[in-house]
């Protein structure tokens, strides 16, 4: 059973495919071009075939740099969702893999710039073998060219008697590759996921070496250091006769002397335009950063979460959007991402905060939710905004049926959405193309419920007030209590409501059986389209993702469950 799932999944591969091909096409054709063009005839007499690897990995490398700032650009991201009849259906769900193909485009050019780098090492050492006393024939006369004052150098290390490493360092190209490459692997090793949980804010700065990476590449030819023929020489100067002749050279009118000159730079071609584009999101970001943004309320809730009122012009939001939020008293360059969790009907916008980290913990101590009194909002430090910012929760009104699963502070993106729903049906005259959403939270802390609970609640009533009771099915799951609290629920059993959350709804001790609760959710509705979102952890994403591929029928009229999880 696999369903629709085949036709998201067949896009993915195919546009990852497309990539691969691109790149596979890009290598061959420069690798071939290079081993085959008559005027590095010369420049391989003394390199061989490292030459041509490293110049098309150095193409693909440029190509891989091209693409990589696109899928990080999130106006353009959200302005192609919002506004592009192209990204529709299965389409539309390949903009919420950005980071996906953020991580494998940053693949493409660690295994490109290792092929380069390792190519370069190895022609240097050609170069320098060149010069040594062994190298004879043509390969000497080559490697000589340049000590006479009407000639021109092929070979850049002009010595036998010289350190190969030093005599790189006092060229452009190497002293920006050197740079290159640091700032790649710190890019890379920064960007593990166990850097990323332990300290988001150095996966943040060193994620910003990219400014160096950058202007290095874009300066990395002007060294020049791969030289071939001029196409003036190439005139008179004919490689196939005179390479067999090299007596003869400057006596015969065939064969003057050759002469070379480096290849123009190229890669500041390839990343210009998307450079200017992460440029404009960056000069739009600083226009945002500079708008007002009034704090209206401060909420310390239990197990370390701050919730945000705030306020700012002409600021509108859809439910599942997020936004990017700097405090500049704890850090001027730092902005980092967060759910909204307000509702597009309210006069506000908020955010709820889980202290998880340095920036984090500093900005809850900033605002008094630390265990001391709260401050007032005068008093407050200054927030700026940037966003709103599309993501894949945005979908979840496109389906009749939707399955939203989250665990703990995961629960936040889809507190805007039960708002939504909340306001809507205070209006009569909404019609909905969803018509049941089934809302899992799994979560160990009992304290984490209080906020989110509330909401629940007036949902509830709200819901059985306009008749809609069967519009929101809700299974909350507590997988962590100690003996007390055990007690505690024994001692405070109610059968009408719950005793943790105040629900009518029973919470679930344990984690749920995703199995059971697939199948019923499949036969509850057969021949539906079902949007599955999820906010959570990758090993239960993995499950979840699992299910939906189980549970999909291979018939185009059966059930179809679409999974969406939230990334930024």
């Amino acid at each position: 059973m696999m369903g629709c799932w085949i036709l998201n999944e067949s896009l993915s591969t195919i546009l990852v495919l497309s990539w691969l091909g691109v790149n596979l096409y890009l290598f061959t054709d420069t690798f071939f071009w290079y081993e085959e063009e008559e005027s590095f005839l010369y420049t391989r007499v003394i390199l061989g075939s490292t030459l041509a690897w490293a110049r098309a990995s150095a193409v693909c490398l440029n190509f891989n740099c091209m693409l990589i700032l696109l899928p990080i650009s999130r106006n353009l991201l959200s302005l192609m969702r919002g506004t592009s009849s192209c990204f529709r259906g299965p389409w539309r769900k390949q903009l919420d893999k950005n980071l996906k193909f953020h991580k494998l485009v940053a693949y493409g050019i660690a295994m490109n710039a290792t092929i380069h780098i390792l190519a370069h090492l190895c022609n240097l050492e050609y170069y320098h073998w060149s010069q040594s006393p062994e190298a004879e024939g043509l390969v000497a006369a080559l490697s000589k060219l340049g000590n006479a004052p009407d000639e021109t150098y092929l070979n850049p290390i002009r010595t036998f008697h010289t350190n190969t490493i030093t005599e790189l360092l006092r060229t452009v190209a190497g002293i920006t590759g050197l740079l290159i490459s640091l700032a790649l692997i710190l890019i890379m090793t920064s960007s593990t996921e166990f850097i990323r949980q332990a300290s988001y804010e150095l996966f943040w700065y060193t994620h910003h070496v990219f400014i160096i990476f950058f202007i290095g590449l874009a300066i990395h030819g002007a060294g020049r250091i791969v030289r071939g023929q001029t196409a003036e020489s190439l005139l008179l100067h004919n490689v196939t006769f005179c390479r067999e002749h090299l007596a003869e050279w400057q006596t015969a009118a065939r064969c003057p002397v050759p002469q070379f000159s480096g290849k123009e730079p190229s890669a500041w071609k390839w990343v210009l335009g998307p450079v200017i584009l992460y440029a404009c999101e960056r000069i739009l970001r600083f226009w945002r950063f500079q708008q007002e943004v009034v704090i209206t309320k401060v909420v310390s809730h239990p197990s370390g979460v701050l919730e945000l009122h705030m306020k700012k012009r002409d600021f509108k939001m859809a439910p599942g959007q997020y936004v990017l939020i700097q405090c500049p008293s704890i850090s001027s360059l730092e902005w980092h991402p967060f759910t909204l969790t307000s509702a597009p009907q309210e006069d506000f916008f908020s955010v709820h905060i889980r202290a998880a980290g340095d920036w984090t913990e500093a900005l809850c101590k900033a605002f008094g939710a630390d265990g001391q009194a709260l401050k007032e909002p005068w008093s407050l430090p200054r927030l700026a905004v940037d966003g709103p910012f599309g993501a894949a929760l945005t979908d979840v009104f496109h389906y009749p049926v939707s399955m939203c699963i989250a665990t703990g502070i995961g629960v936040t993106p889809f507190a805007a959405l039960l708002k939504s729903i909340w306001y809507q049906c205070c209006e009569s005259q909404t019609q909905w193309k969803l018509s049941k959403v089934y809302f899992y939270w799994i979560c160990r802390d009992p304290g984490a419920f209080e906020w989110f609970a509330d909401l629940l609640l007036s949902l509830e009533t709200r819901m059985s007030e306009q008749g809609k009771t069967h519009f929101l099915s809700y299974h909350i799951f507590l997988t962590g209590w100690d003996e007390n609290q055990a007690f505690h629920i024994a001692l405070h059993w109610d059968e009408n409501t719950d005793v943790i959350t105040g629900l009518r709804q029973k919470t679930f001790y344990g984690r749920p059986n995703w199995n059971h609760e697939f199948r019923q959710v499949a036969y509850s509705h057969p021949s539906s389209n079902i949007g599955v979102f999820f906010c959570g952890p990758k090993a239960l994403s993995k499950i979840i993702q699992r299910m939906c591929r189980l549970y999909s029928s291979a018939d185009p009229r059966g059930i179809h469950f679409h999974y969406n999880r939230e990334s930024f």
